[in-house]
């Protein structure tokens, strides 16, 4: 199975930081978000990705072509212009960066990228988002609903968008409501395939239509997430993640 990471946005709210680099690339601990987001797939024996490219794309591009070289202890030769490999601390990831444009929304980036995962169920997440989500859990969930599309719905703020559930079946979602209301969309997905006949276009948000489409159907359902979950749109909320991850208390962590 393979993971879809949408990383293509300019993280406009904190960007004091995304100004330079994309917002996947804010390290925490001294690594991208993006890579503890990979981590707590592959702890899950996921290993496959495809990441979806955007604003300072070729940035994330640059990270994972070096990441081998950055991650292993060499000995270079600069005479003889060769380069010997000796321990390597590299993840079994298989990585596809597509770039999906700089003005495309999340459906029509999801659109983009049909042909890498063909006809296979598949996961997909924002490239900011840490959470402790049981990933085997909600893949069996969402295999055993036999629904088109899983939305992982957590508890939080009302900055963000409210999803309401009746049992495991959505029955609306709310795009940051001013009401305080219980649910929000956690961010963590699990999708069939034939989602992607729901998007039209580079102008669709798939927290839009696609989802209200297939909440009308009875086709999205809602896997539950009680844990924690701290944001990472400010620089405050940035420093929060440090020094929970300074700490040991990074609750995201899952690997050893």
């Amino acid at each position: 199975m393979k993971t879809v990471i949408l990383a293509g946005g300019r993280g406009t709210r904190i960007g004091e930081v995304t100004y330079n680099i994309p917002k996947p690339l804010i390290e925490i601990g001294e690594m991208p978000v993006i890579w503890h987001i990979m981590k707590i797939y592959s702890s899950h024996g996921i290993n496959d990705f495809v990441i979806c490219c955007g604003y300072k794309g070729n940035m994330i591009k640059e990270y994972f072509a070096n990441y081998f070289l950055n991650m292993a202890d060499v000995t270079i030769n600069v005479k003889q212009n060769k380069m010997e490999i000796h321990d390597k601390h590299v993840e079994s990831w298989n990585v596809t960066l597509v770039d999906t444009g700089l003005e495309t929304m999340t459906g029509g980036r999801l659109k983009r990228i049909k042909k890498y995962v063909e006809d296979d169920t598949f996961c997909l997440t924002y490239g900011d988002d840490l959470k402790n989500v049981n990933i085997t859990g909600l893949i069996q969930f969402h295999r055993e609903r036999k629904r088109l599309a899983t939305i992982t719905v957590a508890r939080n703020p009302d900055r963000f968008g409210v999803v309401n559930i009746d049992g495991d079946k959505v029955t609306s979602l709310k795009e940051k409501p001013l009401e305080n209301d219980t649910w929000i969309n956690g961010g963590y997905f699990v999708l069939e395939p034939k989602v992607l006949d729901y998007i039209h276009d580079d102008s669709t948000f798939f927290e839009h239509e696609p989802l209200n489409n297939l909440i009308k159907e009875g086709q999205l359902s809602a896997y539950k997430y009680d844990g924690l979950y701290q944001p990472l749109d400010t620089l405050r909320d940035k420093q929060r993640l440090e020094d929970l991850w300074n700490s040991g208390k990074a609750y995201w962590k899952v690997w050893k």
